[in-house]
């Protein structure tokens, strides 16, 4: 059992980690870089991103804490590691307000970014002025501004979820593999 407590808490605590180091990567490196990006690029790589993320490598550690951290609980409860039981509820709780930060603000964002952009260009069509430049980059600077500054600040918001929830399991790890040892 201890074992399997240990290794539930690695796996967690890796995936956790991964996952504040790709929000924070996003708050300080990309998204200000794309920032300074003119409003074409800026949507495009937006774009070409959210639709990148969406694979194996992003959606493992970004599930896999989930159970794990609920197993690690049940395992905590009564196991030899209970001495981390609070520090794995704390984890628990952060990790899963990340969680549906993601799912519930940015994720929409991202979908919203795609739907204005195609809606503002079909209605530019549609009014007689075929993908006209004028057309094209009014709708390009709408979509950013409704997208930008919310998504970057709740980005913030889950970057500093995942990082708490992160150091809140390397803690656990450390209490529970020093129980019993003293």
């Amino acid at each position: 059992m201890r074992a399997l407590q240990t290794v539930t808490l690695l796996v967690a605590t890796l995936g956790a980690g991964l996952m504040a180091g790709l929000f924070a990567a996003f708050a300080y490196a990309v998204m200000p870089g794309l920032g300074r990006s003119t409003d074409p690029t800026f949507v495009q790589a937006m774009q070409n991103i959210n639709r990148a993320i969406i694979n194996g490598w992003f959606l493992l550690p970004f599930l896999l804490p989930v159970p794990l951290l609920v197993l690690a609980t049940v395992l905590a409860w009564s196991g030899p590691g209970q001495v981390a039981l609070p520090w794995i509820l704390a984890a628990l709780v952060l990790y899963l307000a990340g969680f549906f930060v993601t799912g519930g603000v940015n994720v929409p964002l991202n979908n919203a970014l795609d739907n204005t952009l195609d809606q503002a260009l079909d209605n530019a069509e549609s009014e007689g002025s075929p993908g006209a430049p004028a057309d094209r980059t009014g709708a390009l600077k709408a979509a950013r501004e409704s997208f930008e500054g919310r998504w970057v600040t709740w980005n913030v918001v889950r970057a500093l979820a995942h990082t708490a929830a992160f150091g809140m399991l390397v803690w656990a790890l450390f209490l529970h593999g020093t129980a019993g040892t003293g």
